[in-house]
């Protein structure tokens, strides 16, 4: 079972909004990455809330996504990606795919790309590439599951990703999407024009 993970639980002080619920062609965020990944090979979409989670979690529901809260939300993003792994505990997960609410620009056929990679080369990460550049979606084999736990939160999750250059696949694409982060107004203009 491929399980993605959005992470949403930040309180986006930068924005001075939640920018999961900013609209980007018409609908916010996280609908936008919902309804990206419900047509991939994804068997399931976790979302990791954490600031105001209860009226984020009403402000969401009608996705139905299953959600998570992460009450150290803000110790940073590895402790919501350490969050959504204790919540899948015990299940079948085979890889999880990790993707953040503030990068909207994600494409179903490059999720499908990354999980078809992963199957066929059994590497640990799978990430995508634009320019020479790493961005998101990234695919993490269960079998991190452990290191990504015990991993400090004040050095974050970089030294596992950064720890398995041997078993890590970078898959080149030509989706500008992967590296659009948008944390602060200027961004959200920048990126998104016709709002």
């Amino acid at each position: 079972m491929i399980v993605a993970v959005v992470l949403a639980a930040g309180a986006s002080t930068r924005m001075g909004s939640p920018k999961a619920l900013l609209p980007v062609e018409g609908v916010p965020f996280i609908e936008r990455i919902v309804r990206a990944l419900e047509r991939t090979g994804v068997d399931r979409t976790l979302a990791v809330l954490g600031y105001n989670a209860d009226a984020m979690r009403e402000a969401v529901a009608y996705l139905g996504v299953d959600t998570v809260v992460n009450p150290d939300y803000a110790r940073g993003q590895l402790s919501s990606l350490q969050t959504a792994i204790r919540a899948l505990e015990g299940e079948p997960v085979e890889a999880i795919l990790v993707h953040l609410v503030d990068h909207p620009f994600i494409e179903g056929a490059l999720v499908d790309r990354l999980i078809e990679r992963f199957r066929a080369e059994r590497k640990l990460i799978v990430v995508p590439r634009f320019a020479g550049r790493r961005g998101h979606p990234v695919l993490f084999s269960s079998k991190l599951f452990p290191e990504f736990l015990a991993a400090s939160l004040e050095t974050g999750a970089k030294p596992v990703v950064r720890g398995h250059p041997g078993e890590t696949l970078e898959l080149e694409t030509d989706e500008e999407g992967v590296l659009i982060d948008i944390d602060t107004p200027e961004e959200y203009r920048k990126h998104v024009r016709s709002q």
